[in-house]
């Protein structure tokens, strides 16, 4: 049975990340306080800054040696049975699938596990937890959002695809009844065209994810939890504690971001990979 003292916990370590949201809330509505010039540049430096460092510093702490393989396996299950559930069910009966799919798959597989989950299941069930969902994070930070990044572009180049090759045959030849060498030849040109879509598609994948520092943090960090704990190497106090100082921070300059962008008169200056950090 849960318990007040549960309950309150909980409480405990919810509540300030909403009060830093609803501060924001209250900064832009009522108090005018920030320009939206002032919003971007908070949102920026969420997203630049806070955030990716505070990626690495949950990433770099966690043991990649001591993973828990059952929770690793049974996540890597749970997500891929709702991607493929969800693309299923908006093949038969979503008009866009794409969007569905993506939707779906997002609300139901990627919460905010950095922001929120962390601190919510500390509440809940102690340090061991955190434990845990520091290797859901390492995850989600270096598979699924580059899934997420790359069914986003799929969207997109969907609306770019090539006029069907029989339009392309009549278009070209200028009659409604090609020859089969015309047609050979129109159909090459297609299988040419559609390979270097492919080529574009995967150069701006890659393109997107290198310009998104959370990616880099992520990396980073496992390569040096990799060295850390094979060696037993600390980082020299001076880089932890600037890493400490802007990363503890994080989970409030993030939820006050939050509470910025609900007001509606500011825009993320930020490509959509780089929003999947409000889904930590």
């Amino acid at each position: 049975m849960v318990s007040w003292k549960d309950i309150y916990l909980v409480l405990e370590a919810t509540v300030p990340l909403y009060v830093a949201m609803i501060l924001a809330y209250l900064s832009i509505k009522w108090w005018k306080l920030f320009t939206p010039e002032q919003c971007s540049g908070i949102n920026k430096f969420v997203a630049k800054f806070s955030i990716p460092l505070l990626s690495f510093q949950v990433i770099s702490t966690t043991n990649p040696y001591d993973m828990n393989i059952k929770l690793i396996y049974s996540d890597i299950l749970q997500k891929s049975l709702a991607l493929l559930g969800f693309a299923a069910v908006s093949k038969a009966c979503c008009a866009e699938k794409f969007d569905w799919m993506i939707t779906g798959f997002s609300l139901s597989t990627l919460p905010n596990t950095l922001i929120v989950g962390i601190p919510l299941l500390k509440g809940m069930y102690g340090d061991q937890a955190v434990k845990l969902l520091s290797q859901i994070v390492v995850l989600q930070s270096l598979i699924w959002y580059t899934l997420l990044l790359f069914l986003f572009e799929l969207r997109a180049a969907k609306g770019m695809d090539a006029t069907p090759l029989s339009e392309t045959v009549e278009a070209e030849s200028g009659t409604r009844g090609p020859t089969q060498q015309r047609y050979e030849e129109v159909r090459a040109k297609g299988v040419s065209a559609r390979c270097s879509c492919a080529f574009r598609f995967f150069m701006v994948v890659s393109k997107k994810l290198g310009m998104n520092p959370n990616m880099y943090a992520c990396l980073i960090g496992l390569i040096w939890a990799l060295i850390s704990f094979r060696w037993h190497i600390q980082l020299p106090l001076i880089v932890n504690n600037s890493i400490r100082i802007l990363s503890d921070g994080g989970l409030g300059m993030a939820m006050f971001s939050l509470g910025v962008n609900y007001i509606g008169k500011t825009k993320l200056h930020m490509q959509k990979n780089q929003l999947c950090y409000f889904n930590f």
